[in-house]
């Protein structure tokens, strides 16, 4: 009797043996013993997670002959394993994650939730991102001036340094392109002779303010520092914020700092970020810099009482409420902007604008309210997904 029912219990599991159910108790062993896990952050009561069930399923399946360690389909309940759901920052289900050699990569699928749409996106995932090259001249042709590149120059394609700039090339694929020269008679001048470490170059863009090109003088060989160094160039420290990519920096999870500019405003621009380079490059973590078309985003702009005649204009976004910086001129005093970004972690921004300067004393204003966030708006859709009830800060 006891050995029908623990097959019983065993039937979901072996019904479903293309994806792996994972909990807090293995799901770091699977992600760290997997090229891929493409994991659904799901609820039992959510809907949306039942209706993704069979699907996510039948896509795996499509993958059931893959080499072992190549690519894992994987559930987790994030209910039952909710330390997980919390480190991976999943406030809305069912929630799409891809982890890539015990890493989570930078952006969670959100495309569409078809058996096709979901085997896709894991066969471009699985594909080599750098391209190889045996030819100065095909190299050369092969170049786009207009993206950020890394090219790398090599003797050994079985060396350290090789095989961790393919695998830091998988991180940052959507962001940059990664080309490699190999052989030192195929280019002469650039591969440097046998013995000595291999070259790899930084060329920035022809839309970058600076496009010369950077060496790395790091250590190749240890990966953790050249996916640092690659990441600093690769994301930039000023993004762009549009209407398609504003739920994904919303996902993000952090507040925006946002310049409001008119489009063709290139100086305004430059000096938003000079000066978060100069002082804030310590709040990466901490605050998405941003660059927005303020002829785009008017209803932003409306809320804090301003029109596209007052550009250029910066404001916080913090999710809950928006906080404008006073003066754009002022960003060239030194500390003005850090000061800015400082007040809204400690909540001086907030509480200033409730009771005036502080410190705050027994004559303070009456009460008044922050302009409500907008981009707030912008995050996931209920009609989507199932949001859990989280306040960002």
């Amino acid at each position: 009797m006891l050995r029908w029912l623990t097959l019983l219990l065993a039937l979901p599991a072996i019904l479903n043996a293309e994806v792996v159910t994972v909990t807090s108790q293995n799901f770091e062993q699977t992600i760290q013993a997997n090229e891929l896990v493409f994991v659904n952050f799901y609820a039992d009561w959510c809907r949306f997670s039942q209706m993704l069930k069979p699907i996510f399923l039948e896509a795996s399946e499509k993958f059931k002959d893959s080499a072992p360690g190549k690519i894992v389909w994987a559930s987790l309940d994030a209910d039952k394993n909710n330390d997980i759901a919390t480190k991976y920052h999943v406030n809305k289900y069912p929630t799409l994650k891809l982890f890539r050699n015990g890493e989570v990569t930078k952006r969670e699928y959100r495309s569409s939730r078809s058996v096709e749409a979901l085997a896709a996106y894991i066969n471009k995932q699985m594909e080599v991102t750098v391209q190889k090259f045996t030819e100065k001249n095909a190299l050369q042709a092969a170049h786009n001036p207009e993206k950020n590149t890394f090219i790398g120059y090599f003797n050994d394609e079985n060396s350290v340094e090789y095989k961790n700039l393919l695998n830091v090339a998988l991180f940052y694929r959507d962001e940059c392109e990664f080309m490699v020269g190999i052989g030192e008679l195929n280019f002469p001048g650039e591969v440097p002779p046998p013995g000595q470490a291999p070259r790899l170059v930084f060329q920035p863009s022809n839309k970058a303010v600076n496009p010369n090109q950077i060496p790395f003088a790091g250590d190749f060989a240890t990966y953790e520092y050249l996916k640092q160094w690659v990441a600093d160039k690769c994301v930039p420290l000023v993004r762009e914020i549009t209407f398609q990519n504003a739920e994904e920096l919303t996902e993000e999870g952090l507040p925006f700092m946002i310049l409001f500019k008119k489009s063709d405003d290139k100086v305004s621009e430059k000096t938003f970020a000079d000066a978060i380079i100069r002082e804030i490059p310590d709040q990466r973590k901490s605050i998405n810099c941003l660059v927005g078309d303020g002829s785009i985003f008017k209803h932003p702009l409306s809320h804090l009482g301003k029109s596209e005649n007052d550009l250029p204009v910066i404001a916080i976004d913090s999710f809950r409420h928006m906080y404008l910086f006073k003066n754009f001129e002022d960003i060239n005093v030194p500390g003005k902007l850090r000061e800015f970004v400082l007040d809204l972690h400690s909540g001086k921004l907030h509480r200033e604008f409730h009771h005036g300067p502080d410190p705050v004393t027994g004559n303070q204003a009456p009460d008044t309210e922050p302009p409500p966030s907008t981009f707030e708006k912008l995050k996931p859709q209920s009609s989507r997904y199932t949001i859990l009830d989280k306040t960002e800060l």
